[in-house]
């Protein structure tokens, strides 16, 4: 039997309901991935900052550590004292500029976390 033009089901396809975000919607992380030119300049600012930190961290080293051996060449008699500044001397400073390093660095990266993510 032909079945009845009006119970006839018709499927209409069509855009999603969904609503799309405004395109001037910006995304950093879509920069990022696609390796646009800002999202170029995005890694690149980090990467900038992270290497100014250790820069950082090498001018404490070099200027702590630097000086040491024209110390110990003006008292050529105190080998001792050589070997408690280099052995106990040396540990507290490099322990804390190795902390601040640290945290500075995952500072660094959760500020370009939030900023990629948009927190």
């Amino acid at each position: 039997m032909p079945q009845d033009p009006t119970e006839r089901r018709v499927v209409v396809t069509g855009p999603p309901r969904r609503a799309r975000r405004s395109s001037g919607y910006y995304r950093p992380r879509t920069e990022i991935d696609e390796q646009t030119t800002l999202g170029h300049t995005y890694v690149r600012s980090l990467m900038r900052i992270q290497l100014r930190t250790g820069l950082t961290v090498f001018a404490v080293l070099v200027l702590l550590i630097g000086p040491l051996p024209l110390v110990f060449a003006a008292a050529p008699d105190a080998r001792r004292l050589e070997w408690a500044v280099l052995g106990f001397g040396l540990y507290p400073p490099l322990v804390l500029l190795a902390r601040w390093y640290v945290r500075r660095a995952e500072r660094n990266e959760r500020d370009f976390v939030r900023l990629v993510e948009g927190r």
